[in-house]
């Protein structure tokens, strides 16, 4: 009982500062910035002041990792395999670019960069995928640093406050067509909210494909979490034993990560239909706010010092993975028509 009692402190400090981090997002206009964004950055800023005080490490732990996890599983029940009919061949084909530019550019230019392969490989995912939710889902299962996380999410948030100005422009500048425009915002611009933002900016009928596209796009989590499981314990072999020895097989049950299981459940009951909407839509926000409050937690466990120590290398390597993944994205487009 006492151990769950030391979780309170922590608990009630990440609720709090996701609550307040909520509000002060729906001040701001429509996908400027995310309230986990918020929450991130406001938690790094709070985090001198906690520090002195082992007090909320435990309960900020507990929702850094279990929470975040929770939250992801409840993700699953705002998708559905029939949307990935939906989007059609074209979506499909373009976000297979769009990933492997992200991952395939983001690890060249790490190592270009003399980068840790798990903050390129966050700030990879974040661009690629979805942003926050997808740095959220791979950091646990790679043991990356919360420095790391903050980095990643706070690399892709610039870009993404640029983007949703500058997309709609854009598009009524190349004279793209609804579909076109949905098409390069679901498969371009990073975080959820800031698809959103920008595809409706340029007309409804482009919001709604641009989000349809998008929530597709979050099902890539499933196949990376696992590869990057793969990738660490395969690291981690090499660092503990120098040089892995021929014929050693991965433990697949050591690096499963069972949660993402769990994720794809909610995603085949949201498939059925026998979810209602109601239910479905109170757990999507239940979801959205636990994801805010694991951000929070996060970032009051991490220090604007630890941070700089990276310098601008990280900043530099999202704006360009994700300018990359912006124009494959619309190159493809070009040339199968779509534009």
């Amino acid at each position: 009982m006492k151990k769950y009692v030391g979780l309170l402190p922590g608990l009630g400090a990440a609720f709090v500062l996701a609550l307040v981090s909520r509000e002060i997002s729906g001040l701001l206009p429509e996908g400027l910035v995310g309230a986990g964004v918020i929450a991130l950055l406001a938690g790094m800023a709070i985090n001198p002041v906690l520090v002195r005080s082992g007090v909320f490490s435990p309960g900020l732990s507990f929702v850094s990792k279990k929470v975040l996890r929770l939250a992801i599983v409840l993700m699953g029940l705002g998708l559905s395999f029939t949307q990935v009919l939906l989007v059609g061949r074209f979506s499909l084909l373009v976000m297979t670019f769009t990933l492997a530019a992200a991952f395939g550019g983001g690890y060249l230019l790490g190592r270009l960069l003399g980068m840790d392969w798990k903050l390129s490989g966050l700030i990879s995912a974040g661009t690629g995928i979805c942003g926050g939710s997808a740095v959220a889902a791979i950091a646990p299962v790679i043991d990356a640093e919360d420095s790391y996380v903050a980095y990643a999410i706070s690399a892709t948030f610039i870009f993404d406050v640029v983007m949703v100005v500058a997309f709609p422009l854009m598009g009524r500048f190349f004279g793209m067509s609804d579909m076109g425009f949905g098409l390069w915002a679901g498969t371009a611009v990073n975080d959820t909210s800031s698809v959103v933002a920008a595809g409706y900016a340029f007309s409804d009928a482009a919001g709604q494909l641009a989000t349809i596209v998008k929530l597709t796009r979050t099902l890539a989590i499933v196949p990376v979490v696992l590869i990057f499981s793969w990738i660490s314990q395969r690291v981690e072999a090499k660092s503990s034993e120098g040089v892995r020895p021929a014929g050693q097989k991965v433990d697949l049950r050591k690096i499963f990560p069972w949660f993402i299981l769990l994720f794809l459940v909610m995603v085949a009951l949201k498939s059925t239909g026998l979810v209602p909407g109601t239910v479905s839509q109170t757990l999507g926000s239940l979801s959205k706010f636990l994801m805010v409050m694991s951000l929070g937690a996060i970032g009051l466990k991490t220090s604007f010092a630890r941070l700089a120590k990276s310098g601008l290398t990280p900043m530099f390597h999202g704006f360009s993975i994700s300018l990359l993944v912006v124009v494959v994205s619309f190159v493809v487009q070009m040339a199968l028509g779509q534009v």
